[in-house]
């Protein structure tokens, strides 16, 4: 790690804390001595600057320079500081540069945009193409088109009002036939189905509420980001989390300029990793908010080869079209195609547009004579075929937009000259051009090609391709869900060399299940054949199934979630079938089949045959168990920093959001094992830091024995052991741990779960988890 990257006073463990009107600074600050008592070193809240009243999630400020009265004010935040301060604890911020709320009546900023057009001084906070649209913003709000709710806009003195949205009426305006005030004004309502194809903003993935702020202007940055520095050099605030970098224009340019802004402060970003890919070495940051970590974790408690017997049994099953859910790359490849062009056809419409400008204009005859038809399927083929978010401008173009994937774009034009359309492309994003017209080219393509990924991936394909549905989870690999020991222990040493202080998590507030869920779903790849007979066993009559991708799901769904309220289900099937967009979708919504989906859970997964399922998982409960424990120990000791997102230092269950950010009791009214695994292994982090910080070191240790591979263990620093079971259902199979040993380093080793317990030597295995499945050692040589 350079010196630069390094952060004054991180943290050596965050408590993430979902701050909203239901749960203020002062609710936050009544729970700060049960969350100090876990021996976390930091609070970590979510969005604390202004935002849409009532908002429960805060990413839709309205204004950076006030913190949120709803939550309390700046008083009340500085009160949860000096509190947290009391107790050992300092506070790390999340913070939203990429986009602000498009609510005028709330964003005082955009409201002055509206009103005074590109010459407002607001003009440039925003990523508006006043070009399109005849140099009105569209603003997408409209129950029906215009002829059909006219009488529902409503003029009232200066302000524009529609149902609940107001908006300033120009200078002049007011006493326009209502026809021509509209078209008289710097913006246009319109129905906001036309949102998706002509859309003259750029927005948050394809969420038209949320408009893109231009962070890259110098003066933009210092506006936007005032309140928050000031909350750091005045030691009210310590870190920062930076949602959705990839968004911006330069992420490497704006995170240069906040290491500077907030003297290296220890800053995570929330950088989602495609499987392989490496954070670019020269971001002066400490690393990600640890996506990448839990893709680790998860793939250690799934077996390889049972997950692809699982998909075998899953084949059969719902017998899946190999692009709408058969194959992991293959529907990958057609939901991409599918948002390109829906969600995100306004944003490929700006991209087309911007390389037809390059080409039209460029003194370089090769690039003339370009039909933006042409550029348009080039671009689409090479956007379909990246394989993560997008380019930087720090890294290398070619490694990302790849020749193999010119070389198969070029086979969609039918003509061969046609398709020379892909190497100006892909020459004009691996070109150094400095020239405004291609950076704003490349900007809009890496802008657009993450926006893309996430829809296509995250929001589509995650529930279309569902084998084992804990695979299906942000930074995940569905298509090569197992991680093996020799996997996980090279990724955890490039952490430590690399990264030691990057974020590690495990479940958040976006994950679509949480760790406990996933835990106990990927014990199915250990069973893939008993999990089929058992679904075998409840669908055995076929009634009411609506599709059989969805009852996978269902059945899926419920045994990882357990024993829960009927409505958490119901409602998170909803969202998936609505996100996998097969038989209905968000703006496109069947009521019939949405209606067949609700009464299928209610009379299966939620009615008499989910005992059986409820059953069958009761049967293993000792290996959901042990995958739960073991998911806890290995993250709160690997390398990085460990976020605790909220209640899950106990046993926490959770589907996608929002039932994955329901109030959690502080403290838990019955704490259980997790509970003593997480307060036992969080409060060695913090009586012996510098075993597990930037200086510390990781090396794995090897079990011995017919069992070894059930075993994955660790040292950090030669002073702490962190020992799991991982498959315990194959290994059980097998004939448990019989004569297994865990060569430990020399010394005696005192059991941190279990004072009374030391092993020296080569210790018995069995013996090593005979009270729990997993250990945590720590070396008491030196009068520790």
């Amino acid at each position: 790690m350079t010196a630069e990257r390094t952060a004054s006073a991180a943290p050596t463990a965050t408590y993430r804390l979902q701050i909203q009107p239901s749960f203020p600074f002062s609710a936050a600050e009544a729970s700060v001595p049960y969350i100090s008592s876990l021996g976390v070193s930091h609070l970590h809240l979510s969005p604390v600057l202004e935002a849409v009243p009532g908002s429960t999630h805060g990413y839709d400020v309205v204004d950076h320079a006030r913190v949120r009265e709803e939550l309390g004010g700046e008083e009340g935040l500085r009160a949860l500081a000096r509190t947290a301060r009391e107790h050992g604890l300092g506070l790390v911020v999340d913070i939203v540069p990429n986009h602000m709320a498009m609510s005028p009546r709330h964003n005082h900023a955009l409201w002055e945009v509206l009103r005074e057009g590109p010459k407002s001084p607001y003009a440039r906070w925003f990523d508006i193409d006043w070009e399109a649209q005849g140099g009105q913003l569209l603003v997408p709000v409209l129950g029906g088109p215009v002829g059909e709710v006219l009488g529902q806009l409503v003029v009232d003195g200066d302000v524009l009002r529609y149902h609940e949205h107001a908006f300033p009426l120009r200078e002049g305006t007011a006493d326009l036939p209502l026809p021509e005030l509209l078209d008289a004004q710097w913006y246009r309502p319109v129905w906001w189905r036309l949102a998706r194809t002509e859309l003259n903003y750029r927005r948050f993935f394809s969420i038209s509420e949320l408009i893109g702020v231009r962070v890259e202007d110098p003066e933009v940055f210092e506006a936007t980001h005032a309140k928050i520095l000031q909350l750091l050099h005045e030691g009210v605030v310590d870190g920062l989390r930076v949602d959705h970098p990839d968004g911006l224009a330069d992420p490497t340019a704006y995170l240069a300029r906040l290491h500077k802004a907030t003297g290296g402060r220890w800053t995570v970003v929330e950088k989602i990793l495609a499987d392989g890919e490496r954070l670019p070495a020269g971001w002066p940051v400490a690393g990600t908010t640890g996506y990448d970590a839990l893709r680790q974790v998860d793939g250690l408690f799934t077996d390889p080869a049972g997950a692809g017997e699982l998909l075998g049994q899953y084949r059969r099953f719902a017998a899946p079209q190999t692009d709408r859910g058969g194959d992991w790359e293959a529907t990958v490849r057609r939901a991409a195609y599918k948002v390109l062009t829906h969600e995100l056809a306004a944003e490929t419409d700006r991209l087309t547009r911007a390389a037809a400008r390059v080409c039209a204009t460029s003194p370089d005859p090769a690039l003339r004579d370009r039909a933006p038809w042409a550029l348009r399927i080039a671009l689409e083929e090479l956007l379909v075929r990246m394989r993560v978010y997008r380019p930087y401008t720090s890294g290398d173009a070619a490694a990302v937009v790849t020749e193999r994937a010119a070389e198969e774009a070029r086979s969609a034009f039918v003509v061969p000259e046609e398709g020379g359309a892909v190497d100006v492309v892909r020459g004009l994003l691996l070109a150094g051009d400095d020239a405004p017209g291609p950076v704003e080219f490349r900007t809009r393509f890496a802008q657009t090609s993450s926006a893309l990924r996430a829809k296509s991936v995250e929001d589509t394909a995650f529930y279309r391709y569902v084998p084992l549905l804990s695979a299906t989870e942000v930074g995940g690999a569905p298509g090569s869900p197992g991680v093996s020991p020799d996997g996980f222990h090279a990724y955890c040493a490039r952490v430590q060399h690399d990264w030691p202080l990057t974020g590690t998590v495990v479940t958040t507030h976006d994950t679509k299940r949480s760790a406990d869920v996933r835990a106990a779903l990927a014990v199915l790849t250990e069973c893939p054949e008993r999990w089929a007979d058992v679904l075998t066993e409840v669908t055995r009559d076929g009634e009411g199934v609506p599709d059989a991708q969805l009852a996978w799901a269902a059945w899926q769904t419920v045994f990882g979630l357990g024993p829960a309220d009927p409505e958490r289900v119901q409602e998170a099937l909803l969202k998936h079938v609505r996100e996998a967009g097969l038989y209905t979708s968000w703006t496109e919504q069947e009521p019939p089949y949405e209606e067949a989906v609700a009464s299928f859970v209610a009379a299966g997964p939620c009615g008499t045959s989910g005992e059986r399922v409820a059953a069958f998982r009761a049967s293993l409960a000792a290996h959901v168990r042990a995958n739960v424990l073991g998911t806890a120990l290995v993250h709160l000791t690997m390398p990085g920093v460990p976020d605790v997102y909220q209640g899950t230092e106990g046993e926490f269950r959770a589907l996608v959001d929002p039932d994955n950010r329901r109030p959690v009791s502080f403290p838990p009214e019955h704490p259980g094992e997790k509970d003593a695994v997480t307060t036992a292994a969080l409060r060695l982090r913090a009586r012996r830091p510098g075993v597990f910080g930037d200086t510390a070191t990781y090396a794995p240790l090897t079990a011995e024995g017919p069992a070894a591979a059930h075993c994955l263990a660790f040292t950090r620093s030669g002073e702490v052991v962190t020992a799991v079971t991982r498959l315990s259902l194959r290994l059980a199979a097998a004939g448990g741990w019989r004569d297994t040993v865990l060569p430990l380093p020399p010394g005696r080793w005192a059991d941190v779960l279990a004072p009374q317990r030391e092993f020296t030597g080569h210790a018995r295995v069995a013996e090593l988890f005979e009270g729990l499945p997993v250990a945590l050692l720590e070396r008491v040589d030196d009068g520790h």
